[in-house]
């Protein structure tokens, strides 16, 4: 039986690359069976991790909502690499994904206020796009609220 600070390592450690392999965030049970640890010790893990800020947990199910930049449900900010779509939080997020994988990307997603189709790319590290990315929340208060940031 690991301890929990290892457990967490492990935990993470297989969230991220299962979410970078595939470009869906893995259930508790995958990363139970994954990992060979108990069910009940990895949704502690999960537990352990939101209050650390490292993931965000659904209110009912208490699966992984986020592990930022990744979302775990569909949004409308899609970040594709090479042939995997990822889903991301935020245009924040969108941009951070190309940044963690070191890669070229797609970010497809909409105008907040017209609903315009919006298509970034990012290209050896440099965002080629017209248009602003409005942040309604200073960063200092992101953490207030994180899904609705």
């Amino acid at each position: 039986m690991s301890l929990p600070g290892v457990l967490d390592g492990e935990v993470r450690r297989f969230v991220y690359q299962a979410t970078i392999a595939s470009g869906a965030v893995p259930l508790a049970a995958a990363v139970a069976d994954a990992l060979g640890a108990g069910a009940d010790a990895v949704r502690a893990s999960f537990e352990r991790l939101a209050e650390a800020h490292v993931l965000v947990l659904q209110r009912d199910t208490r699966e992984i909502l986020m592990a930022m930049p990744f979302s775990a449900v569909p949004t409308p900010f899609v970040t594709t690499v090479g042939a995997t779509k990822y889903f991301a939080n935020c245009a924040w997020d969108a941009l951070g994904i190309p940044a963690m994988l070191k890669q070229d990307a797609r970010i497809d997603t909409s105008c907040g206020c017209c609903k315009a189709r919006m298509t970034f790319d990012v290209t050896a590290g440099s965002l080629a796009a017209d248009g602003i990315v409005h942040l309604a929340v200073p960063a200092r208060s992101f953490w207030d609220n994180i899904v609705f940031t």
